[in-house]
């Protein structure tokens, strides 16, 4: 299974593997009635969540043995694992949970894999639309097989962008995340808040959204797959005000090359 090109391929296979079969439980799932907990005054975690995620583990153990793994979940129950060097499988077994409770769907599984702290693998598939985004460094990235390319808008004001409200409803990060919204209004074509992280940032890869920025995401399981599917497709993924980005922090950009500098700017303005 794995190439003498690519090592990463034996890799992806598992990882793509590992998703279908999640995406048949959430499939599942989707159409029948939830029970459902909560993980914060909004935020939510059904059974699905955590059934998707022993299932992924447990079949990229099967493959990886000596591989390291952080989940959403297993995070949430017993307390966060650090990130080394060591080759990292990084999983969030359903982003969109707020979705999946009524049925709107816009959800995905994602499992990303890093290497020196480095996202190298990238998988996020979506079952209910069917719609399956890989990349492996090095190698492009791909929408049910068909390469991706990221969007060719030069202008900001011609952009779409996708940002969220996040789950923390304190009053400053309430107040700062809509005079941001609202500054961007007047830069921007129109925002949208789709409430995946992951497929927001396979949106920047197809093209079909051009910035995309969140502060204050759950953990690295909500970009590990969608960088690499971002950068394999052309686009920048970057820190909103303007850094390197740092999978350690709760802060992420993504837009095609051209749009950068001018949503930095814009973003530094609206902080």
């Amino acid at each position: 299974m794995a190439s003498h090109d690519n090592p990463h391929n034996e890799f992806l296979v598992a990882a793509i593997d590992a998703a279908k079969k999640a995406g048949e439980m959430i499939r599942k799932g989707f159409y029948q009635t939830k029970t459902v907990e909560h993980k914060g005054l909004v935020d939510l975690v059904t059974e699905t969540d955590k059934a998707c995620e022993d299932l992924v583990f447990n079949h990229l153990k099967q493959h990886f043995l000596d591989h390291k793994f952080i989940g959403e979940e297993t995070t949430a129950a017993y307390g966060a694992t650090e990130l080394t060097d060591e080759p990292t499988w990084i999983v969030n077994p359903l982003d969109g949970t707020t979705k999946f409770v009524p049925g709107f769907p816009f959800v995905c599984v994602s499992i990303g894999l890093t290497i020196k702290k480095v996202p190298v693998v990238g998988v996020v598939y979506n079952p209910i639309m069917d719609e399956l985004f890989t990349g492996i460094r090095g190698k492009g990235s791909f929408l049910n097989g068909n390469p991706l390319k990221v969007s060719s808008k030069d202008e900001l004001l011609k952009c779409l962008l996708a940002t969220e409200a996040g789950t923390t409803r304190d009053k400053l990060t309430i107040d700062a995340t809509t005079n941001r919204i609202n500054s961007f209004l007047f830069k921007v074509r129109s925002i949208r808040m789709s409430g995946s992280c992951a497929l927001n940032l396979c949106g920047i890869a197809s093209g079909r959204l051009d910035i995309m920025y969140e502060i204050g995401y759950g953990g690295p399981w909500d970009i590990a797959a969608g960088v690499v599917i971002v950068e394999e497709a052309g686009g920048v993924v970057f820190d909103p005000y303007g850094d390197k980005f740092d999978i350690s922090v709760t802060r992420v950009a993504a837009s095609n090359p051209l749009v950068k500098d001018a949503f930095v700017e814009a973003f530094k303005q609206a902080a």
